[in-house]
């Protein structure tokens, strides 16, 4: 084979909403205010014995149903989270017991919210290498676990939730070359250290390196996969901030695409964030099938990377 497509989606978001209005009795903030300066609305919540494995593997087997395969198909799994509490069984081994799959290859990957983008390409290379053939693809944070919410800074941005991919080997690669690195001067932008964590972030920092370097990188991807961004069918971005995603769709110059937003209502998820707003714009056919799709994503490390797929 060639290449790979995406062959279905599906994504698991927790029960519990948590609105700006309740964030307001915890903290001194105001709906106002955050949906002012990120665009949140609400968000969802994990209940305390609701882990990671459990939601990846919630949407992994949506995702599996979806693409109408059998779970045996299935040789390699990669899961990218930076929220796992446990260091062994990884996640990736949890959810392959979870779905009763065979022998799978069963890796983690945690580059924080460009963790999606990055299991991608992983997958994407390993069946072009011919090491696998059909691979599940999930992105799951329990971002709740790691906040601090006292802290109005970072706890009116998070969310919980998963989002998975369902891979498969193509004659015709619908998932173009990624573009991936990092800026190292910039590894503590993102943070959650130690076994207590909490998440922390500086903010501002981040906000400028996405809305001045982004855009260009973002082109790059388009280039590689020969199309021009006004090509492009719908844009996925990392779903930390609206002020950081409307006006670099505007500045990438994708006139024609479908903007996901859905960071207004699920907040930051982190490495979940591309696969649960993908999964929902292809849920309510708000993209064509066979249109191409730009995902980006970028966070801790600081890392980024994206790549154009084909919407399944």
């Amino acid at each position: 084979m060639t290449g790979s497509r995406v062959a279905a989606l599906g994504h698991y978001q927790p029960e519990r909403v948590l609105t700006n209005d309740e964030l307001a009795t915890m903290v001194e903030t105001n709906d106002e205010w955050i949906q002012s300066r990120v665009g949140i609305r609400e968000r969802r919540i994990a209940a305390p014995d609701e882990q990671v494995d459990e939601m990846a593997w919630r949407a992994a087997d949506k995702a599996v149903a979806n693409a109408g395969i059998d779970t045996s198909e299935i040789d390699y799994v990669v899961v990218a989270t930076c929220t796992a509490i446990d260091r062994s069984p990884n996640m990736a081994a949890r959810v392959a017991a979870r779905l009763g799959l065979g022998n799978p290859a069963a890796i983690d990957l945690n580059t924080a919210c460009s963790g999606f983008a990055y299991a991608l390409a992983t997958a994407d290379q390993a069946i072009r290498a011919g090491a696998a053939t059909k691979a599940l693809v999930i992105g799951v944070e329990k971002l709740s676990d790691w906040t601090d919410w006292t802290d109005r800074t970072t706890c009116v941005l998070i969310g919980d939730g998963a989002g998975a991919a369902v891979l498969v080997a193509s004659d015709e690669p619908e998932v173009g070359p990624v573009v991936w690195g990092s800026v190292p001067e910039m590894s503590d932008a993102v943070r959650i250290e130690g076994r207590d964590g909490p998440f922390a972030q500086e903010g501002l920092s981040v906000f400028r390196w996405a809305t001045t370097q982004l855009p260009e990188i973002a082109k790059q991807v388009c280039a590689k996969a020969g199309l021009k961004p006004e090509d492009l069918g719908g844009v996925v971005l990392h779903q930390a901030n609206l002020r950081i995603i409307e006006p670099l769709a505007k500045r990438l110059g994708a006139v024609n695409a479908v903007v996901a937003k859905d960071v207004v209502e699920s907040g930051n998820t982190s490495a979940a964030s591309i696969p649960i707003a993908l999964s929902k714009l292809v849920e309510k056919r708000e993209i064509p099938s066979g249109a191409p799709v730009l995902l980006f994503g970028f966070g801790g490390g600081l890392s980024y990377a994206g790549q154009v797929i084909r919407c399944p």
